[in-house]
């Protein structure tokens, strides 16, 4: 018995080298995915779940005058928004460029293409600020660009 025990043990840390733990990068891209994932899912609640209470979402915009504005949307209006539409109907490709860590703070840029209905709509960069909170990340901030030409 005490044999098969040691096999069992030896077993156990051989597969332990063969796991890979999760680095603090590949968790940031989990949760901005987990975003994407639910928009294209049509998914209020899961894409409110990837978001801090006190989340802010903002898109820098440009008037038919030329002038630069930010817009700020509330998460809930965008989640209920993204709940309306069809499975599949909003999908946003990202390029995650960069991604700085320190500590419980990350931020991820990310040039993206939009596509709505399976047609290019725009395409902008990304702008992510989240915090580890309880274990987790968040989104706490999100700002981005948007433009209807240069998208390809």
């Amino acid at each position: 018995m005490r044999y098969i025990s040691c096999l069992l043990a030896a077993g156990l840390c051989i597969g332990c080298l063969f796991v890979k733990a999760q680095s603090a990068e590949d968790s940031v891209k989990a949760t901005v995915n987990q975003l994407f994932t639910a928009m294209k899912d049509a998914d209020p609640v899961a894409l409110q779940a990837t978001f801090a209470d006190s989340a802010i979402l903002q898109t820098i915009v440009t008037g038919k005058d030329g002038r630069t504005s930010v817009r700020t949307e509330p998460i809930p209006d965008f989640a209920k928004q993204i709940g309306k539409l069809p499975k599949g109907a909003a999908d946003e490709r990202i390029q995650f460029d960069v991604i700085k860590i320190d500590g419980a703070l990350a931020m991820v840029w990310a040039p993206y293409s939009f596509y709505y209905n399976g047609q290019l709509n725009h395409c902008g960069a990304d702008s992510f600020q989240l915090v580890r909170i309880d274990g987790k990340w968040k989104i706490v901030y999100i700002i981005d660009t948007r433009r209807k030409h240069l998208c390809e």
